[in-house]
């Protein structure tokens, strides 16, 4: 048997960014998308409400947290065992991203 505690070398990690990178935007722009029609676009209004733009928030970040589950379970299902060390890391990574990418969908 394999040695279990091998680790991935940095061509897996490279591999393993590029791979986030491509997940979070295609993500964000998928929800953005998606929420588009919640909202206001003009922040400056008298009667501007805060419970439009908080609704588009927490749609976002809660289908952003589906997507980034699913996406962890099929991972963690398919990778092989010595590259799933990374899986948590990247999800981790993911979990704050997601609240960095309202920044640009309200900007």
């Amino acid at each position: 048997m394999k040695d279990v505690t091998e680790k991935s070398g940095w061509g897996a990690l490279a591999l393993g960014l590029l791979g986030f990178l491509a997940f979070e935007t295609g993500a964000y722009y998928l929800l953005r998308l998606l929420t588009a029609s919640l909202g206001e676009t003009n922040q400056l209004q008298p009667e501007n409400t805060i419970v439009s733009n908080w609704v588009k928030t927490v749609v976002f970040l809660l289908l952003h947290l589906t997507l980034l589950i699913v996406a962890m379970l099929m991972l963690s299902n398919r990778l092989p065992r010595r590259y799933r060390g990374q899986i948590m890391g990247w999800f981790y990574l993911a979990l704050v991203t997601g609240f960095v990418l309202l920044i640009p969908l309200f900007g």
